[in-house]
């Protein structure tokens, strides 16, 4: 089971690899660029050749992209969706240069058109990339969100809408985000909660199509629609939601990635990564 966090590639995309073995890392996610800008410097063969180096001396696969916020591909303007799309396309390339598998998404805000507007209107957009073949075989993973706002990706129902609007769907994968599905409602906390949430989604959507887990525990309440991560069992979540996560065989070869706070040292990191491995092989504790 690779275990992981979310690392930085300031100085170079390569550097990103000596943060994740520097906190043991098995897995990583990152940006391939600045996650708060449009425009992105073109990857050089240099890049390239010093990226995969830098792979091969640590071991450390598979990686998983994050793309930029800015990105709305729901968005009923006209400006900002085209403009979404072609940063979105360049997220892709970026992926399949990088021989990256995974490119994760959040599924957009329909910023008042209504939901399925929203859904079809990223659609639409997936639509138009994938008849393209841009980005080569590169996963599009739909993250669940915390449904802030008009974002959607907050409902089960809207992944499974999203699956049946694209073409594509061979294409299309989800990302599940602990913290987000809690605060969207789905309680995990109980062997009985745990097991509906994730009956409900094999029942809309497909386990098979989960291919990472974002693992970070949640300050704020369950239903609360306010995304807000902390450490592993130090939030509303707790423990034992983890506990049975890391030991469900239908995750068992997943990449489950951190998104929790850090300061620049990692250490954070560290605790959180031993936490979770420390939760593998361990019965649930007696009531």
């Amino acid at each position: 089971m690779p275990f992981g966090a979310h690392m930085s590639i300031s100085g170079g995309i390569a550097n990103a690899f000596a943060r994740g073995a520097q906190v043991q890392c098995d897995t990583i996610q990152i940006f391939t660029k600045s996650e708060r800008q449009w425009q992105a410097k073109p990857l050089t063969a240099d890049d390239l050749a010093a990226y995969h180096a830098a792979q091969e001396r640590t071991g450390i696969r598979p990686v998983v992209v994050h793309d930029s916020y800015l990105i709305n591909l729901a968005s009923p303007k006209d400006d900002l969706w085209e403009r979404s799309i072609a940063a979105f396309a360049e997220e892709l390339e970026r992926c399949h240069a990088l021989h990256i598998p995974y490119l994760v998404t959040h599924p957009g805000a329909h910023t008042g058109s209504g939901e399925e507007a929203g859904l079809r209107r990223e659609a639409e957009a997936l639509n138009r990339l994938l008849d393209a073949g841009v980005g080569g075989e590169v996963l599009i993973l739909l993250e669940t969100t915390a449904g802030q706002g008009s974002a959607l990706g907050d409902k089960f129902e809207h992944l499974a809408r999203l699956i049946e609007l694209v073409q594509h769907e061979e294409r299309i994968g989800v990302c599940v985000d602990t913290c987000h599905i809690f605060v969207a409602g789905y309680d995990i906390r109980t062997p009985e909660t745990y097991t509906h949430t994730f009956a409900e989604f094999e029942r809309i959507v497909g386990t098979q199509r989960i291919k990472v887990l974002h693992l970070n525990d949640t300050e704020k309440e369950l239903g609360s629609h306010i995304d807000r991560h902390t450490h592993i069992g130090q939030g509303q979540i707790g423990l034992e939601a983890f506990r049975m996560l890391v030991n469900d065989p239908r995750f068992r070869d997943l990449p489950m990635i951190i998104e929790t706070p850090k300061a620049k040292a990692m250490l954070e990191d560290v605790q959180n990564l031993a936490v979770l491995r420390g939760l593998q092989n361990q019965a649930a504790p007696a009531q």
